[in-house]
């Protein structure tokens, strides 16, 4: 019996060397996104992450969502998966569901930006600590991606729309 394959296949997904989660926690910013079904509805989404011990994370998203007035807020929690150097997590919202959330790229010096995807390259990230970033660096994130095999030609960009967000 022969078995044929339609999967894409790829090389596997590298993460960046470390992550210190100190300096990883705080509030992040969306700045591009590729599209999903736990977001379609959000505008000027972030992220806020704390520490709850060296293997465990509190993260809280909000999002503005489409009528531009309601702000909707998840909490969850990541969990670091072993020998990963904190590049790899495990982010769960709703028990006993986990997601892939792997730290693909990141400014190593002063965690200004971060590139975040999962390994099967359905979902990708870039997070900013501020609202916007330049559009020289979204374009050579967006690059990194592509050249990583991400699909980026649906990709939502946040930055226009949120620059007035209140939350």
């Amino acid at each position: 019996m022969l078995l044929i394959s339609c999967g894409k296949t790829y090389e596997p997904l590298m993460t960046v060397d470390y992550v210190d989660l100190s300096r990883y926690t705080g509030k992040w910013y969306e700045i591009a996104r590729k599209p999903n079904r736990f977001q379609k509805d959000c505008l000027c989404s972030t992220a806020e992450y704390s520490i709850i011990d060296n293997r465990t994370i509190r993260v809280v998203n909000k999002c503005l969502e489409k009528d531009g007035k309601t702000i909707s807020s998840v909490k969850g929690k990541a969990f670091v998966v072993a020998n990963s150097n904190n590049a790899k997590l495990k982010v769960q919202f709703f028990w006993p569901f986990k997601g892939d959330y792997w730290i693909i790229n990141l400014d190593k010096e002063n965690y200004s930006y971060a590139v975040v995807g999962s390994p099967s390259r359905k979902y990708f990230w870039i997070l900013a600590r501020s609202p916007e970033i330049s559009d020289e660096k979204l374009n050579e994130l967006l690059e990194f991606l592509k050249s990583n095999k991400f699909d980026i030609n649906d990709v939502i960009i946040s930055k226009e729309n949120c620059l007035k967000s209140k939350f």
